[in-house]
This record gives structure tokens, C-alpha cells and sequence, in this order.
């Protein structure tokens, strides 16, 4: 909430021209990458944990911080799609970062796939483990690394330091009292909901493991019953 109303209602600098009031969307863009990133790093690393030792609830986790992920690195992709469409002119313009992140939620994407089409838990659960960990390898070269060796309208990318429209400089210290806490706020909300949809499907597993077990339960009784009979 704090981020949607100061978001739009502190002051921001005046550019030259530059930005203009689109520069507002630093309070909601970025960190749905920040979110998407450690929703990741969660992710993989209960990945590393199921294949150190495959309890389920490891493998619960990894795919919903996965999951949460996806949906925020979607949400950085329209953000940015939408300040791209205002400052560039084009919604798309094949910026290499813009395409980088596109590979990396394909990648993502896949491991959903994959696990969709393994019907054995314990391999799904394996074979998620270690396709989570190639995935979480391939955000460094689509992300971090290849953007920054080539041209990019993007802070980081070669050619007039980054993106000519936003230098770090060229924030205010009231942008910084709002982009700081939204960033945690976001990555909060991130966390929670992801684990809020894990503890949701532990607790649907534990209703039909109870479910079952009352079944075999039952069954036995009423088979002990026919040959009392």
C-alpha cells in the first residue's frame, strides 16, 4: 500500500525531458526482479536440499518459490514492457536484456513441463531437483552476464553507460525512501505467497495420505468382516 500511494505521490527529479513522470515505475519494475530473483534462490535451494534428502515437503517448496517466481518475473516483463513503450517508443525493442529474461522464464517455463510430464513422484521430484539448479545457472549469462557485453538501452550494457535515460545519479533521496521499501516490501509479499501456496499443498497431501489410510483402513476391516462371515 505504502508503495502504491507515495509511489505516485513523491517527488521526482526533473530530467531534462528525460524519464519524466514514467520514472515512477523504478517503484514497481525493479523489484519484481529482485522478487523474481529470490524467489529463485529459495527455490533452488530447496532443489539442493531434495537431492541431499527427498522429502517431499523440500520438493513442495522448490516448485512453488518457482512458480512465484515465474509469475513476478512476468509482471517485471510487462512493467517493463509498458516504461519501454513510453521512453523507447516500442514495447519490444529486442534490447538484450529485454530478450534475456525472456529465455531465462522460457528455461523456467520448461522445468514446469518437465515435471508435468513425469508421472513417479520421486523422478519428478529428481529430475525437477536438477533441472531447477540449470535453470537458477542460466539467469547469470541471460540476465547478468550477455547484457553487459553487448549495447543495451539497459543500466549496465555497453554503450553510453547504460541506459542513457536513467543514471543512478539521477535519482533523489525521496525516490530512494520509497524504492527501498518497496523492494522489501515486494520480495516480502513474494515469500509469503509462495509459501503460503506451499503449506497449501503440503496440507492437501496430508488430507489424502489421511483420506487414503482411512481407506485401506476400512477396506481391511470389511475384508476381516467377509471371512469372520
Amino acid at each position: 500500500m505504502y508503495t502504491f500511494i507515495m509511489g505516485f505521490l513523491v517527488k521526482v527529479p526533473v530530467l531534462d525531458g528525460r524519464m519524466q513522470q514514467t520514472v515512477r515505475n523504478l517503484f514497481f519494475h525493479v523489484p519484481m526482479w529482485f522478487t523474481m530473483q529470490t524467489l529463485f534462490i529459495v527455490s533452488v535451494i530447496y532443489a539442493v536440499l531434495y537431492l541431499y534428502k527427498p522429502k517431499p515437503v523440500y520438493d513442495f517448496y522448490s516448485t512453488e518459490f518457482a512458480r512465484t517466481g515465474i509469475v513476478f518475473g512476468v509482471l517485471g516483463l510487462i512493467t517493463g514492457a509498458i516504461w519501454a513503450n513510453y521512453q523507447w517508443g516500442s514495447a519490444w525493442s529486442g534490447d538484450p536484456k529485454q530478450n534475456g529474461a525472456a529465455v531465462a522464464l522460457l528455461i523456467y517455463f520448461a522445468y514446469f513441463i518437465l515435471r508435468g510430464s513425469v508421472n513417479d513422484e520421486s523422478k519428478r521430484g529428481k529430475l525437477g531437483a536438477v533441472y531447477n539448479i540449470f535453470a537458477f545457472a542460466m539467469l547469470f549469462p541471460t540476465i547478468w552476464i550477455l547484457p553487459r557485453l553487448t549495447e543495451s538501452l539497459h543500466p549496465g550494457g555497453l554503450g553510453t553507460e547504460g541506459n542513457p535515460g536513467l543514471n543512478p545519479n539521477d535519482t533523489s533521496p525521496e525516490m530512494e525512501r520509497v524504492f527501498l521499501p518497496a523492494s522489501i516490501g515486494w520480495i516480502l509479499l513474494g515469500v509469503w505467497i509462495a509459501s503460503l501456496f506451499s503449506r497449501l499443498k503440503i496440507y492437501k497431501e496430508q488430507l489424502q495420505e489421511m483420506s487414503d489410510n482411512e481407506f485401506r483402513s476400512t477396506n481391511q476391516k470389511q475384508k476381516m468382516t467377509n471371512e469372520t462371515v
